[in-house]
């Protein structure tokens, strides 16, 4: 018996969850925006995307009182660039606490002439190590950035990117996963990198 998935993206202030939900139905998902804790748990897949200051970010969830429900999760759940930032322990943007689901700490760039802050635009993915959601990838992808703030290289990277430094692009811990990037602005890698995550059971 095949069973239907029913992914959720996480409803919360600040998040542009519309381009979001777009790319998921390109690939053939209908999904819901959703704060509610019986839908988030009943969920197939947790979408957690957010753009803005990780502090903010977190307060909404907070007033949300999703704290619970996200670590807690089950099942698959995909952080988006400050969603996968929220992932993590903390963020020195605004001394914010966040999930501490994977240690580590978000750091800003150091702008120069050369860098300006944020990284914005398309950089280079390389893979080095295998996961489920880089499944048929090749280590010459491209993908969609706008960010301040990145973490560095840990035990849970799957893929990193230079800007200046080198940082973690994509972060797989048990079933918890994040791009720093936005797969719904990459183009076919993006779409790729979707579709791989909703074959995740």
């Amino acid at each position: 018996m095949v069973v239907k998935k029913n992914p959720i993206i996480i409803a919360y202030a600040g998040a542009n969850l519309s381009s979001l939900q777009f790319a998921l139905k390109r690939v053939g998902y209908d999904v819901s925006i959703t704060s509610s804790h019986n839908k988030i748990r009943n969920a197939s897949h947790i979408f957690l995307p957010g753009v803005g200051a990780a502090a903010s970010a977190m307060g909404k969830i907070k007033d949300n009182f999703l704290i619970d429900t996200l670590v807690n999760a089950k099942q698959p759940t995909l952080g988006i660039c400050l969603g996968m930032q929220l992932l993590f322990t903390s963020s020195d943007e605004g001394s914010a606490e966040c999930l501490d689901i994977i240690n580590g700490n978000a750091q800003i760039f150091e702008a120069n002439k050369n860098m300006p802050v944020p990284h914005m635009g398309w950089n280079k993915i390389k893979c080095i190590s295998e996961s489920r959601i880089t499944k048929n990838i090749n280590d010459k992808e491209f993908a969609y950035f706008v960010h301040s703030y990145s973490l560095p290289e840990c035990q849970y990277t799957i893929a990193t990117t230079d800007y200046g430094k080198t940082f973690s692009s994509i972060v797989e811990k048990d079933n918890f996963f994040g791009t720093q990037f936005h797969p719904e602005r990459s183009s076919d890698f993006g779409e790729m990198i979707l579709k791989n995550f909703l074959d995740i059971d």
